[in-house]
């Protein structure tokens, strides 16, 4: 187990998004993700579920191309998607990837238990 103060960390620009990995095992990665007034990640498919939460700011995101508007303290959950997302208030915010291994995986336990 590992405890992370995001309020201290450093996001680095989004050319420079590999820098921002705070945390990473098979299946699992989390990164940071700031962007200033304007900027915006561009389309991107995950074959990976995704986890992001708004630190700070707003944001709008499109899945699938359904638009929807998070600010502060919003989570987004989605199933493997093609992603995008603008800000013009500014961002800095948490995202996770999780492999469908993992998913996998956890569908197996809950049949064993199930099974039990």
């Amino acid at each position: 187990m590992k405890v992370f103060d995001l309020s201290k960390m450093k996001a680095f620009p989004y050319e420079d998004r590999g820098k921002n990995i705070f945390y990473q095992a098979e299946g699992f990665k989390t990164r940071l993700i700031e962007l200033r007034s304007g900027e915006e990640m561009p389309l991107c498919k995950m074959s990976e579920h995704v986890i992001f939460i708004v630190l700070e700011g707003e944001v709008t995101v499109n899945v699938n191309s359904e638009q929807m508007n998070l600010r502060e303290k919003h989570c987004l959950i989605t199933e493997p998607a093609t992603l995008s997302m603008r800000t013009e208030k500014g961002l800095v915010s948490a995202l996770a990837h999780v492999s469908p291994k993992i998913k996998k995986w956890r569908s197996q336990t809950e049949q064993q238990a199930d099974e039990g």
